[in-house]
């Protein structure tokens, strides 16, 4: 959190750290990556973030920052500003409908210091349900040091906690969905899913390497920081990213770009199968490879996405002076 001080009692200008983990949805304070916020326009933000030099999940691949740390502060900020901008209760869901994203790799650079994101944020597409949010989009511009680092895409709606229940039924009682949620199945190889250990592998092997099913390690403390009664959005956004590596394989790059569309809940109660499809056209180059990715469970579209992987040099270490 941000903390503007008085210059003439003090040489410092600004105290940070993260916010409130409530604020952004998370139970454990070290995964929180949100530092302040502030509103600049009617309905236009910018939300600071910092990203730590590793992280135990996402982690740097060849020297880059992982891109879906730019998801995962996209997501903090959608129950955030939720909250404190648009005056939604604690308790009510935020639920996705569309995520995209695009990075720009070389800015990307772990550096010698823990890096400092500012995302600028403009909402559009704003509705309410009497005086509640009922929903809106997220258009985010992520800059670094002043540098472009990416762009960014949220839709989600908004549901209280009485519309939750009722929409999700049986399917929301967290104690019979624990009772139900299904064995967890063997892991792929992690190096041919772009992971270097087995717990963070969420995909399975079928009996054709163009299908996979999910793996919902509900013990996962990074994907699973708290109780949930479905498959977590960035799981989800996780099986993409790996289903992408999987097609790839063996080459590696850096995931630059995803689209997504989500449809129905991923429930953790029966299986969920998770299929590349080839892209019609001749838009995969050695430096290029892009793949189509559906998911489907129990006979329906769960979501569709699109992922790009590209080939980069390992990233120039990225030095920061100090007085």
């Amino acid at each position: 959190m941000t903390l503007s001080t008085d210059h003439s009692a003090s040489p410092i200008a600004t105290l940070s750290s993260a916010l409130p983990r409530e604020y952004v949805h998370k139970s454990a304070h070290s995964e929180v990556l949100l530092t302040g916020w502030r509103t600049v326009a009617p309905d236009e933000y910018v939300v600071t973030a910092q990203w730590p030099r590793t992280h135990s999940f996402y982690t740097p691949d060849g020297g880059h920052h992982d891109p879906l740390l730019l998801a995962e502060s996209v997501r903090q900020t959608i129950p955030l500003l939720s909250h404190v901008a648009y005056e939604v209760p604690f308790g009510h869901r935020q639920i996705w409908d569309t995520f995209s994203y695009s990075t720009n790799p070389e800015a990307l650079a772990v550096g010698s210091t823990p890096a400092d994101i500012a995302l600028h944020i403009r909402c559009s597409g704003i509705s309410r349900r009497g005086r509640r949010l009922a929903g809106l989009t997220m258009h985010v511009t992520a800059t670094r040091d002043g540098e472009l680092l990416g762009t960014a895409e949220a839709g989600f709606t908004n549901q209280s906690e009485a519309v939750y229940q009722r929409l999700r039924g049986g399917n929301a009682d967290l104690d019979e969905v624990a009772a139900r949620t299904i064995p967890l199945p063997p892991p792929l190889t992690p190096r041919r899913v772009g992971r270097d250990r087995f717990h963070d592998v969420v995909l399975s092997p079928t009996s054709s390497t163009r299908r996979a099913q999910l793996r919902a390690d509900v013990n996962h403390p990074i994907l699973f920081d708290h109780p949930v009664d479905h498959a977590p959005g960035m799981l989800l956004l996780e099986a993409v990213r790996q289903a992408a590596y999987r097609s790839a394989f063996p080459r590696r790059g850096v995931l630059t770009g995803m689209e997504i569309r989500f449809f129905r809940y991923a429930e953790l109660t029966s299986a969920c199968w998770i299929e590349t499809v080839p892209i019609a056209g001749d838009s995969t180059t050695p430096d290029r490879h892009p793949v189509r990715v559906v998911a489907s469970q129990n006979g329906e579209v769960v979501f569709t996405a699109t992922a790009t992987i590209n080939a980069t040099a390992p990233a120039p270490h990225r030095i920061h002076a100090t007085p």
